[in-house]
């Protein structure tokens, strides 16, 4: 089993910046990437970043120049830059990690932009 529990969410002024984490724990060995989503009210679902466990980065072209995805592989964690949010960045941010059998969502962290 895997566990991830993201932190960070809060509400911010439109321009200003957060750093969401993810925590994951359980049998990690053969993950092959993790990443975030969002959803907003009344939005589907829609990815935001990859880290593959190779290095490579995907970005969704709305966050591009703005997000960066990271991790830091000794404590288990993912992390979201956000900076220069819009209003339109309210949403829940969902982390993922995707293995070749099976995909962990955790339960998702609130982002509230202000205009």
């Amino acid at each position: 089993q895997v566990q991830l529990v993201e932190s960070g969410g809060g509400l911010v002024q439109a321009g200003g910046s957060l750093r969401l984490s993810c925590a994951a724990s359980g049998f990690l060995s053969r993950l092959l990437d993790m990443g975030w989503y969002r959803q907003a009210p009344g939005k589907q679902r829609e990815l935001v970043a990859v880290l593959t466990t190779g290095g490579s980065t995907n970005y969704a072209d709305f966050v591009k120049g703005r997000f960066t995805i990271s991790r830091d592989n000794a404590k288990s964690t993912q992390y979201l830059q956000m900076n220069s949010l819009e209003p339109e960045d309210t949403a829940v941010y969902y982390c993922t990690a995707r293995f070749p059998d099976m995909n962990y969502w955790g339960k998702g962290t609130l982002v509230t932009v202000s205009s």
